[in-house]
């Protein structure tokens, strides 16, 4: 089509060379021609764009095959998370150091002063909520203090370790699993807070989208784009989800409940309905997409808290070491329930709070209905 309508801008050209120049006038138009006097209703315009295709996985390109998805930073900070998990369950048999540990968190130089396997310019710390900060590094010493009694068998109001077959979990005189706490609770204050709160926020979604980055260095992606994608990595799955199933953070809990709440599919599909509008700039259904996932992603929180307190009343005095594991990720779980964004969360900042303090001090004296009503609670609301 457009190279016939060239063919006929040159044909009109050649005729009417000794006469006033007639074509396309308007400079928007992909044929406009500035040397025309007057307008002959040639003008040619790009289609105007009214839908869009959403594949059936996570790759997107240009229009010249060019790739415009990249989360590089987010699986960074996915990695590093991994590592100081492996770091942390080191302390059932070595002494932790807290300052090791925080270190990783910040990203000392580049590789966690050295705790890291790689070096990366990004951190968790900085990307934490940052209201808590002050409380993951509280327990990080926890931890490291706990660690010092691991040779100890742990008892109420004594640090130690505790085996049930071949895992051994270290607690600290409360009956709290650091570890759980830390690497559950930072999957909430940063994966969830930063892709929900900050990714899907205003700030970064009402951006541009229509320039590519800076092609000259591979960044073919809008801005728009960029920070969907990024949202996207914090969710830590393959370009392929759920055909292929990660085994750590949220991933792997998406999975979990894929049985009672259909969360693979409304995930992946939403993430992919959401990049596609973007790239087809329907952004009410970006924000469509935008809204189910926060509500899908605060829904994967509230089933997975309760399957581990499932779990934490099946072990409840038979045995302590599995009890007290599935009882402190499920506190770490209804923890996360607060990240979720103020617009689309199911429970208000009082009844969060009230949940908590369902929760005793001394995870030792917890007792059945304590966890039955956690559940019911829960279970009320979603």
């Amino acid at each position: 089509m457009r190279t016939i309508a060239i063919s006929s801008i040159i044909l009109i050209a050649g005729i009417t060379a000794t006469s006033c120049k007639k074509g396309c006038t308007d400079p928007t138009a992909i044929n406009y021609d500035e040397k025309a006097k007057k307008d002959n209703s040639s003008c040619i315009y790009e289609p105007v764009v009214t839908g869009y295709t959403t594949p059936s996985t996570y790759l997107f390109a240009d229009a010249s095959g060019n790739s415009t998805v990249s989360f590089s930073g987010q699986t960074e900070r996915l990695d590093q998370l991994s590592e100081m998990v492996v770091k942390m369950k080191t302390g059932t048999s070595t002494v932790l150091s807290a300052q090791d540990i925080k270190d990783m968190f910040a990203n000392v130089g580049g590789d966690g002063n050295g705790f890291f396997s790689f070096t990366s310019s990004k951190q968790l710390k900085n990307k934490c909520f940052s209201p808590d900060v002050s409380m993951f590094e509280t327990w990080i010493d926890e931890l490291a203090t706990a660690s010092i009694s691991n040779g100890m068998t742990a008892t109420d109001g004594q640090a130690g370790t505790l085996t049930s077959g071949t895992s051994t979990y270290l607690m600290d005189a409360n009956g709290k699993e650091q570890v759980q706490l830390i690497e559950k609770g930072l999957m909430g204050a940063v994966f969830l807070n930063q892709a929900l709160n900050e990714y899907f926020g205003d700030g970064k979604m009402n951006v541009d989208n229509t320039t590519a980055v800076d092609p000259s260095i591979g960044k073919y992606y809008t801005t728009m784009e960029h920070h969907w994608d990024e949202a996207f990595g914090y969710f830590g799955v393959d370009t392929d989800f759920p055909t292929v199933v990660p085994s750590r953070f949220w991933g792997k809990y998406c999975n979990k409940q894929d049985a009672a709440i259909n969360s693979n599919i409304d995930m992946m599909s939403n993430f992919l309905k959401g990049r596609a509008a973007i790239t087809g700039s329907e952004l009410t259904d970006r924000d469509e997409a935008i809204a189910a996932i926060r509500n899908e992603w605060e829904a994967i929180s509230a089933y997975q808290a309760m399957a581990y307190i499932d779990g934490a009343i099946s072990y409840f005095g038979v045995d302590d070491a599995k009890f007290l594991h599935e009882l402190s990720e499920a506190y770490a779980f209804v923890w996360n329930l607060r990240y979720a964004p103020v617009e689309t969360r199911k429970m208000s900042t009082s009844e969060h709070t009230a949940l908590m303090a369902q929760f005793p001090t001394n995870f030792w004296s917890i007792t059945l209905t304590d966890l039955n009503n956690i559940k019911s609670t829960i279970d009320l609301i979603y």
